[in-house]
């Protein structure tokens, strides 16, 4: 029994059939992956280069969404780093350079016993003697910071809500800048460090090891 040749009719739909279905894979394809929420990446430029930090969302909750809202509303641009101690910590996110201080929104609550640690290029939330007074201010370890872990010498301690990925080398040029006292400031870079812009990465990065 011979084979027979398809009709003309038959051709077509199956030439629009595999049109279909080509379509539909293509509509079926993956979207390209968006940046993770519970771990959201902030590259913060300084003028003395740029440093990226991982949040932890699932640990310290209110700090990261407080520090999200400041990064969203463009609030660190022109911020300085006012205080630089090497073998502790470099802190910002709350003067520009005239030492003026800026507006903040409400101060968030504690979250030090998240099991996070003040170790080195980690993210902390900077407060007064108030445990629930941190607004927009952070500082950066750079040391093993035991005694700022909960619960610390004040019962309290301080919440770490992040970690440095990318620019340790920054944060390490940052930590050896010459610093002075200025009026009531103490360890105050005499060349300011400022803040450029801190944006939200779209594309997270993979952390420098």
């Amino acid at each position: 029994m011979h084979q027979t040749q398809p009709s003309l009719f038959a051709k077509l739909m199956t030439m629009f059939a595999g049109v279909a279905l080509s379509g539909a894979a293509l509509a079926a394809a993956p979207a390209a992956p968006a940046a993770n929420t519970a771990t959201p990446q902030v590259e913060i430029k300084t003028s003395m280069g740029d440093i990226v930090v991982e949040l932890n969302h699932e640990k310290a909750p209110k700090s990261v969404d407080n520090f999200l809202t400041y990064v969203k509303a463009g609030f660190y641009k022109g911020t300085i780093f006012h205080r630089v101690i090497d073998g502790f910590m470099i802190q910002g996110g709350g003067f520009d350079e005239k030492l003026k201080q800026k507006k903040t929104n409400p101060p968030v609550p504690i979250e030090s016993q998240n099991g996070l640690t003040n170790n080195t290029y980690t993210l902390a939330m900077a407060r007064t003697g108030d445990p629930n007074s941190a607004t927009s201010q952070f500082f950066i370890n750079v040391s093993d910071n035991d005694a700022l872990n909960y619960p610390g010498r004040d019962g309290f301690g301080y919440t770490v809500f992040g970690k440095v990925i990318k620019g340790q080398e920054v944060v390490d040029k940052i930590k050896g800048v010459l610093v002075d006292d200025k009026g009531s400031f103490q360890n105050i870079p005499v060349i300011p460090v400022v803040i450029k812009s801190a944006t939200i990465l779209k594309t997270p990065i993979q952390p420098k090891l």
